[in-house]
């Protein structure tokens, strides 16, 4: 179901994107890079954070780190992590498969600075076995993304 939400989200914005499904988990960072032959910088990790009474989504470089002073200035809280038990009703996604397409609800969107390192990312594509390859700019783009700078 959670891909099926993906690739209709991508049906609608980006046709010409598709999910990459493998047999590999790509449910970690590490999982994904190794499965996709990428480094660990290029995977988009997807976190799912409760600001106040909404959720956003933050989009960051695999291998960064959230920066808490940044992160607090940009959101006036400190970072919460939505509870694993509220993932998959909050985005449509499994834990290991969270990412900005095909949501279940709408959500904010974020994209941290530290992906413009790569003109490529692979954020997940809604299961720990599917990713999709996508510029970095247009990442931002179809998800409607603001740029924040909250990592280390």
């Amino acid at each position: 179901m959670s891909i099926a939400s993906v690739q209709a989200f991508f049906a609608e914005h980006a046709s010409d994107l598709e999910v990459l499904e493998n047999s590999a988990s790509t449910a970690t960072v590490r999982e994904a890079a190794d499965a996709l032959g990428v480094t660990d910088g290029q995977i988009a990790k997807t976190l799912s954070l409760r600001v106040g009474d909404r959720v956003v989504l933050l989009v960051t470089r695999g291998d960064a780190r959230l920066d808490n002073r940044k992160y607090k200035d940009q959101f006036g809280t400190k970072a919460k992590m939505l509870p694993a038990s509220e993932v998959l009703e909050i985005t449509g996604h499994p834990v290991g498969g969270v990412c900005p397409f095909g949501l279940a609800r709408p959500l904010e969107v974020y994209c941290d600075v530290s992906l413009r390192a790569f003109e490529e990312v692979f954020p997940a594509a809604g299961a720990p076995n599917a990713a999709v390859r996508i510029g970095t700019e247009r990442l931002a783009e179809v998800t409607r993304a603001k740029w924040v700078d909250v990592t280390q």
